[in-house]
C-alpha cells in the first residue's frame, strides 16, 4: 500500500538523521501521534505534510516517494 511505503521511507530517513519521532513532529508542527500513524502506514500524508517532512529532513520530496 502507498501509505506504508511513505511511512517506511519517512522513518528510515528520520533515523538516518538521528531524529526522534517527537523531535521531527515538533519541528514540522505535527503531533507525535499523527507522525507515528504516518510512519506505521495507517495514515496517508497530505502533499503539504510530505513537503514539510522532506524539507525538515533536507531531502527531495521525490526520495520519499521511492
Amino acid at each position: 500500500m502507498e501509505a506504508e511505503r511513505y511511512g517506511r521511507r519517512i522513518r528510515a530517513f528520520r533515523k538516518l538523521k538521528r531524529l526522534q519521532q517527537a523531535q521531527l513532529a515538533k519541528q514540522i508542527g505535527m503531533s507525535t501521534t499523527i507522525l507515528g500513524r504516518i510512519e506505521r502506514g495507517e495514515k496517508m500524508p497530505s502533499p503539504e505534510q510530505l513537503q514539510k517532512i522532506a524539507t525538515e529532513l533536507q531531502i527531495d520530496i521525490k526520495e520519499l516517494k521511492g
